[in-house]
């Protein structure tokens, strides 16, 4: 079986959330994400990590913004100054999580000229990005998330061709690949090359695994011949304790 980490942001919901780092550890997790975990000081979490001897994986960037406004400036003309700025401040908190993972978000945007601006604007947060530390693009279906650029993951792969950098990589979400492609072993057959990330939800609600459509024992028996060796991140809504929906990791 894959090795399994914990969604916190979706996870034990009903728990402040310090406290799901706890409860992560009681299940039997090793490693967790949060997708934006900037409320709370990085000291903080780190004891949170410390106490159940945790490994953090993954933060979304860029951190939220008070002031109004979308999340996710990659493929925003003329936010790039505010898409440099939003990458420092993610990196930072990354790097004091000991965080391998950054999913750079693209934000509502549509035709060529977003693609173009997203391209270059990897291109620059590639190369400025810190040894240890790699970025990644997730395609999001849209009916999760309406009129978000990165839609589509045959998109992401040019995108990830069009960069050409060793530190970016695809993010592979099984419910997402299940809404886009209607075939979600298939998508990850046809991706592992691009993939460094994994997370899973049934669809099409993003349920718990078992819940929906996707073939998760003939997934996972693909994610485990493919010589993945990465983290498989539960990213999905519980829909009651988050303890009763964890059979699926036996």
């Amino acid at each position: 079986m894959p090795r399994f980490a914990a969604n916190l942001t979706h996870l034990w919901p009903d728990l402040p959330f310090l406290d799901r780092f706890d409860a992560a550890a009681e299940a039997g997790f090793k490693a967790v994400e949060v997708l934006f975990p900037y409320d709370f000081p990085a000291g903080d979490i780190q004891r949170a990590l410390r106490r159940g001897g945790l490994e953090m994986i993954l933060i979304n960037a860029p951190p939220p913004n008070y002031t109004g406004g979308d999340r996710g400036f990659a493929a925003i003309a003329g936010r790039e100054e505010r898409f440099a700025y939003d990458m420092r401040r993610a990196t930072r908190f990354a790097q004091a999580l000991g965080v391998s993972f950054i999913h750079v978000m693209a934000g509502v945007a549509q035709g060529d000229g977003a693609r173009t601006v997203m391209v270059e604007n990897l291109k620059r947060a590639c190369d400025l990005a810190p040894d240890g530390i790699t970025l990644t693009l997730e395609p999001l279906c849209p009916a999760s998330a309406p009129g978000y650029f990165l839609n589509d993951f045959d998109l992401a792969a040019g995108i990830i061709a069009d960069v050409g950098a060793d530190n970016l990589a695809l993010q592979w979400d099984s419910y997402h690949a299940q809404e886009i492609t209607g075939d979600a072993l298939a998508s990850f057959a046809a991706l592992r090359p691009l993939i460094r990330h994994i997370q899973i939800g049934d669809a099409p609600d993003r349920g718990p695994p078992g819940a929906g459509t996707v073939d998760f024992a003939a997934l996972f028996r693909a994610i485990d011949d493919s010589g993945y060796d990465g983290w498989v991140s539960a990213e999905y809504t519980p829909g009651g304790p988050t303890e009763k929906t964890l059979g699926w990791m036996k």
